[in-house]
C-alpha cells in the first residue's frame, strides 16, 4: 500500500514537473522568436544615421536621433519625479505604516496604479495638465511616465526595508540614534541596492510605454529639446512607421524597437545583478 502510494506520488510529482518545464520553454520559444525576428529584422537597419540624424520625411534619409533624445529626457525627468516620492512613500509604509488608516488605503491605491493600463495614466494627465494649458508638451509625458514610476518605486522599496532585519533597528536605538538617523544611515542604506533594482524596473517599464505619450507628449519630427511643447520620442515614432506604407520608415521602426528591447533588456539583467547582490549580503 505504502509502496502503491509513493509510485503514484512520483508519477504526480513527475507529471507536473514535466508540465512545468514545458510551460517555461514554450515562453522561452516565444521571447527567443521575438528577439531572432527583432535582430534579423532591425540589426541591419542600425548605423551611424540612427543616432545623428532625425527622423525623415518620407522618401528620404534619416535617423532617430531626436526621438531619443526626447525619450532619454521624458524617462530622466519622469524618473527624477517619481523616484523621491515613491522612496518616501515606501519608507513610510515599512517604517511607520503599521497603525491607523493611511498606511492600507495608501497599499490599496498604489496597488490600483500597479494594475492601471497605462493609457488610463495617459488620459488622466490629459485631462489634468494637457486640457488646462491647452498643448502638449514634453512635462506633460514625463508627469505621465512619472506616475507610472511611482508605485514601482513604492513597493519595491516598503519590500526591500522590511528585509532588513529588526535587530539593526534596535542596536542604532540603543545607541541613542533618533528614528530618523536610524532609517537615514541604517535601514535605507541596508537595502539601497534593492531599491536601486525597483528605480531600474521601474526605467525599463517607462522605456517602451506608448500609449500615456499619445495623449501627452505626442510628437514632434523636427529637433526640439524644449519641454513645454510637442516633443518626439522613440515609442511613438515607432508606433507611426510601423504603420506607414512607406519601407524606409518601416526600417526606422524596426531599429527603433531593436533599441528599446535591448535597453530594456539590458536594464532588467543590471536590476536582476543587483539584486543577487543584495540577497547574497
Amino acid at each position: 500500500m505504502n509502496s502503491a502510494l509513493y509510485t503514484r506520488r512520483r508519477l504526480v510529482n513527475y507529471f507536473n514537473l514535466g508540465m512545468s518545464m514545458f510551460a517555461m520553454l514554450f515562453g522561452l520559444f516565444w521571447l527567443g522568436w521575438i528577439l531572432y525576428t527583432l535582430l534579423q529584422n532591425g540589426f541591419s537597419a542600425v548605423n551611424l544615421a540612427v543616432f545623428t540624424q532625425t527622423t525623415p520625411a518620407p522618401g528620404s534619409a534619416g535617423g532617430l536621433a531626436n526621438a531619443i533624445i526626447g525619450s532619454l529626457a521624458m524617462a530622466l525627468i519622469g524618473t527624477l519625479i517619481g523616484t523621491p516620492i515613491g522612496i518616501l512613500a515606501g519608507t513610510y509604509l515599512a517604517e511607520f505604516g503599521q497603525r491607523g488608516w493611511l498606511a492600507p488605503t495608501t497599499r490599496f491605491i498604489n496597488d490600483i496604479l500597479l494594475s492601471a493600463p497605462s493609457i488610463v495614466i495617459g488620459l488622466f494627465v490629459y485631462t489634468l495638465y494637457v486640457k488646462q494649458v491647452k498643448h502638449y508638451s514634453g512635462w506633460a509625458g514625463s508627469l505621465a511616465l512619472a506616475l507610472i514610476v511611482i508605485p514601482v518605486v513604492l513597493r519595491t522599496t516598503e519590500n526591500m526595508l522590511r528585509l532588513v532585519p529588526n535587530s539593526m533597528r534596535e542596536a542604532a536605538a540603543a545607541l541613542g540614534a533618533p528614528r530618523w538617523k536610524m532609517i537615514v544611515s541604517v535601514t535605507l542604506r541596508a537595502s539601497r541596492a534593492g531599491i536601486l533594482t525597483g528605480i531600474l524596473l521601474a526605467v525599463a517599464r517607462i522605456s517602451g510605454e506608448t500609449a500615456p505619450l499619445l495623449f501627452t507628449a505626442f510628437n514632434n519630427q523636427f529637433w526640439s529639446v524644449n519641454m513645454n511643447e510637442p516633443i518626439a520620442n522613440l515609442p511613438y515614432v515607432i508606433f507611426q512607421f510601423a504603420m506607414s506604407p512607406y519601407e524606409d520608415w518601416k526600417q526606422l521602426a524596426w531599429a527603433g524597437a531593436l533599441i528599446i528591447t535591448l535597453s530594456v533588456l539590458g536594464l532588467n539583467v543590471l536590476a536582476r545583478v543587483l539584486l543577487k547582490q543584495e540577497k547574497t549580503h
